[in-house]
């Protein structure tokens, strides 16, 4: 019986580097799609899985979960995509559609997420992809698919809490690090008419990050000038992951205020002022189905894109290295020379 070869790279063990893996792929439920990968971002998320840091990771392990790609194949009732469709693909690549959060439109918040994630059973550094076709967008026409491709993970996960609890020109907001999360919270936040100030260990980043549309930028090591922002923001988003200084950025928060954590960053706070200020810690995951259409038209009506490096997929380890050291401005996607859907065998 003829059966479908996919090819792609994968780690076999923690923390090793990825090497070609072919494997079989998964067959089509009856409202999966199967997609050709073009283009697939490099997240820092991979990474933690390949290190397995969440302890949730299966060897072999093919990472990858930014994904831009063309349907090759559709499930008998998928109706709503059509092979040659072009799709981007998040982290999210189905969800168990019983549990209360499923039921509500909230199938990020799916009791089964683990399960639930693209690269389970394989993800997206490889050939194909197979998932669940509402989990598969179709992408703007005039969006190219490296751009899509960075949104699908990294667009949506900053856009999400802003659309919650930032929109309006009372609004202010800061954005805490000016890398691969921050540089499209800037952008998104000043398109939704947000007053924006961001806020980074790094004062080189000061041009860059007002030239993507913040009104203001804050060292983070100038502890005068983050004294001056006392009860200043609505709402502090935290997309930075290394060292904070979480008391002087919670003065920084109007009373009331919300501070929206991204990624996940170690936290370590005196209670003190979180209690006598009222204030609201949050995380944000991921978001909803229809935010991420919302988000993907939103970023095309305002002309919001990603700094990206393109690295073909066959460098995959010299761009896994490079987001390990920092040095990805801001983000990289990978391109598949030859893209297909698998080879068939048998």
């Amino acid at each position: 019986m003829a059966e479908l070869r996919v090819s792609g790279y994968a780690a076999n063990a923690v923390g090793q580097p990825l090497e070609p893996f072919e494997y079989r792929s998964p067959e089509l439920g009856e409202k999966d799609v199967r997609v050709s990968i073009t283009h697939c971002g490099v997240c820092h998320t991979d990474i933690h899985a390949i290190d397995n840091y969440y302890g949730i990771v299966d060897f072999p392990f093919v990472p990858g979960h930014e994904i831009v790609g063309y349907v090759s194949s559709v499930g008998p009732a998928v109706s709503e995509l059509k092979i040659g469709d072009r799709v981007g693909i998040g982290w999210q690549g189905r969800s168990c559609r019983q549990c209360e959060w499923c039921l509500q439109g909230e199938e990020q918040l799916c009791v089964d997420i683990v399960p639930s994630g693209t690269w389970v059973p394989y993800g997206g550094f490889s050939s194909s992809v197979v998932v669940d076709g509402r989990f598969a967008y179709p992408v703007p026409s005039a969006m190219p698919s490296q751009v899509a491709a960075v949104l699908m993970c990294a667009g949506v996960t900053v856009y999400s809490p802003l659309r919650m609890y930032g929109t309006g020109s009372t609004q202010r907001i800061a954005v805490v690090g000016v890398g691969g999360l921050g540089h499209l919270a800037i952008q998104f936040a000043h398109a939704l008419g947000c007053e924006v100030t961001a806020i980074s260990s790094s004062p080189g980043k000061k041009e860059q990050a007002l030239a993507y549309g913040a009104d203001d930028f804050i060292d983070m090591n100038d502890q005068a000038s983050l004294g001056e922002l006392d009860f200043r923001f609505d709402l502090l988003m935290c997309t930075a992951s290394g060292v904070v200084s979480w008391e002087a950025l919670l003065m920084t928060l109007k009373k009331k205020g919300r501070l929206v954590l991204l990624g996940f960053p170690d936290v370590s706070l005196n209670s003190t002022d979180l209690v006598a200020h009222e204030l609201s810690i949050t995380g944000s995951f991921l978001g909803n189905r229809a935010t991420m259409r919302e988000m993907l038209m939103f970023a095309q009506d305002h002309g919001i894109e990603p700094e990206i490096e393109l690295m073909p997929m066959s460098r995959v380890n010299d761009a896994i290295q490079r987001v390990r050291q920092n040095k990805a401005r801001y983000r990289i996607v990978l391109v598949n020379d030859e893209p297909d859907a698998g080879v068939w065998t048998g």
